[in-house]
């Protein structure tokens, strides 16, 4: 990549903390396992620390990034396609058709301060999609893969765990980073699974959030108002807590309110 005149300084903004230990850089890309010719897109490549060794792979590399100056220094790199955009306003299906790939993987170093919405985002695509590779907060990541019963078991829990298999693969700490973060990182794996239960996502998004918005108490109160306006006469045990409830009960229950 051609040499930058001046070095770039990170912008709050955009949440943006480049990787720089190359061990842990290394770990990523063995995580990923890239392989030539595969269709990979990154989401905010920054000063391009992921970006080489995967493109040294894979010979071609889609990258999204918002950041104008970075965008224009990513632009000198002759095998890299670059997205200027935000990552939530890019269609991922319209990415793949431009490739002329069935299906996208997926990878980055994602902005803490909107890594949610960007996976909701995703989400949304998931059909474009074969997997996904995402260093976030550690503690985002908890939530991601916790199960039922426990302190980070919740609306992210469930909404990503009815359509993905889920797996920590690396931690990464705040010294691997310029600047430092103030948390601890990791890196997630996310498998679209191959038949998801088929659900409402609107309606499964609304009941969960309706079951958590009361966490510390039964779901009587809550959901149990919710279901009795929706005029629901099935069977769902409320005396429980919402973190109490497995995924496939709250994708059961989104079933059951749809009109037959």
């Amino acid at each position: 990549m051609a040499a930058a005149s001046r070095p770039h300084v990170a912008r709050k903004r955009f949440g943006q903390h480049f990787l720089s230990d190359a061990g842990i850089i290394d770990a990523i890309v063995r995580a990923i396992d890239p392989r030539p010719g595969q269709p990979v897109v990154e989401i905010g490549p920054g000063l391009a620390a992921l970006t080489q060794p995967l493109v040294e792979r894979l010979g071609r590399l889609t990258v999204i990034e918002l950041d104008r100056d970075l965008a224009a220094r990513l632009r000198q790199h002759p095998q890299l396609e670059v997205i200027e955009s935000d990552v939530l306003k890019v269609d991922f299906a319209q990415v793949a058709q431009a490739l002329a790939a069935p299906k996208l993987r997926v990878v980055g170093n994602l902005p803490y301060n909107i890594s949610t919405p960007i996976l909701f985002h995703l989400l949304g695509h998931v059909q474009a999609i074969e997997d996904q590779h995402f260093m976030l907060q550690k503690e985002v990541i908890d939530r991601m893969v916790a199960r039922p019963a426990t302190a980070a078991y919740g609306r992210l829990s469930v909404m990503l765990q009815w359509r993905y298999a889920m797996e920590d693969v690396l931690f990464v700490p705040p010294d691997a980073f310029e600047p430092p973060p103030r948390v601890d990182s990791a890196v997630v794996r996310m498998v679209p699974l191959a038949e998801p239960p088929a659900v409402d996502v609107a309606l499964l998004s609304e009941l969960v959030q309706v079951a958590f918005s009361q966490r510390r108490k039964i779901l009587r109160h809550a959901l149990g108002a919710w279901l009795q306006a929706r005029g629901f006469t099935g069977s769902f045990e409320l005396q429980r807590r919402a973190e109490e409830v497995p995924v496939q009960e709250y994708v059961a229950l989104a079933q059951a309110l749809l009109p037959k």
